[in-house]
């Protein structure tokens, strides 16, 4: 009898192996769980470069060149960066229809998802800009009137100053900014596509670039006034003196012309 009780196992000896069974699988997950998910997403970004390589050897090496490094045709890919793509991409621009001194805004033929996926190949090739966060172009809570200065500083010359755009030398011209997304704005602000210049973060923080898509997406809203009244396109003064010089002038011509018909008739009688 004092043998067997010597073998009985204490009540709580179950309780303990217990607590050390969890404690070791916690520590087995803490220490493998992480290294899953990194090797999940890395599998994850590897099939969208290969996806994105196969889309952009179809659609893009004929100008771009089969590694991306440019031809006649086209430029260097490497190190344009995931927000290139996305911007010219998403809003039609490419694949180009035909090469000229600007490439216009036209239907957009790839998804959104097959746009990610040139975007990561492209990423591939060399460091560049990425595609943005949606906090980052978001307009709630920002600074419209610091964006209205902004704009009016160092985009009015080409767009002009309420985004209507404008012409340029060689062909080339600054698109209209009505019915642009914040997303691709702020991408334009971003990697400075075509004639544009970039305005990297070094040049103008992220702020700076959301204050100014507010002011934007505020301008060319449905609640916009024009205090001014008829607006006349929004070209400006040009369009205001051309009106000014016909119409003005016109006016004067046809009351020039009553008075000299009215003088006429009085002295002839």
């Amino acid at each position: 009898m004092k043998k067997l009780s010597a073998r009985r196992r204490h009540p709580l000896a179950a309780l303990v192996v217990l607590i050390f069974a969890l404690a070791a699988t916690g520590g087995l997950y803490a220490a493998f769980a992480p290294a899953e998910k990194a090797q999940a997403d890395e599998t994850s970004q590897s099939l969208a470069i290969e996806e994105g390589k196969k889309l952009y050897t179809v659609g893009c090496s004929s100008c771009h060149g089969t590694g991306g490094q440019g031809t006649s045709d086209g430029p260097s890919l490497v190190g344009v960066g995931a927000a290139n793509v996305d911007f010219q991409v998403m809003t039609g621009r490419m694949p180009a229809q035909q090469p000229g001194a600007q490439v216009p805004r036209k239907k957009v033929v790839y998804t959104q998802a097959e746009s990610d996926q040139l975007g990561a190949y492209i990423a591939s090739l060399g460091p560049g800009p990425s595609v943005p966060e949606e906090e980052q172009y978001d307009p709630a809570g920002a600074d419209i009137a610091n964006g209205g200065e902004l704009f009016r500083t160092n985009c009015a010359q080409c767009h002009n100053f309420t985004g209507k755009g404008g012409a340029l030398t060689n062909g080339k011209y600054a698109p209209g900014l009505e019915g642009v997304s914040n997303k691709h704005i702020y991408e334009a602000m971003l990697v400075g596509p075509q004639n544009m210049p970039s305005f990297p973060d070094g040049v103008m923080p992220p702020e700076d670039k959301r204050d100014i898509v507010a002011y934007v997406d505020e301008m060319n809203g449905k609640e916009a006034t024009n205090p001014g009244g008829l607006s006349l396109g929004g070209f400006g003064p040009v369009s205001e003196g051309l009106f000014g010089w016909i119409f003005g002038l016109g006016a004067l011509i046809v009351v020039a012309i009553w008075v000299a018909a009215r003088t006429t008739k009085a002295k002839k009688s």
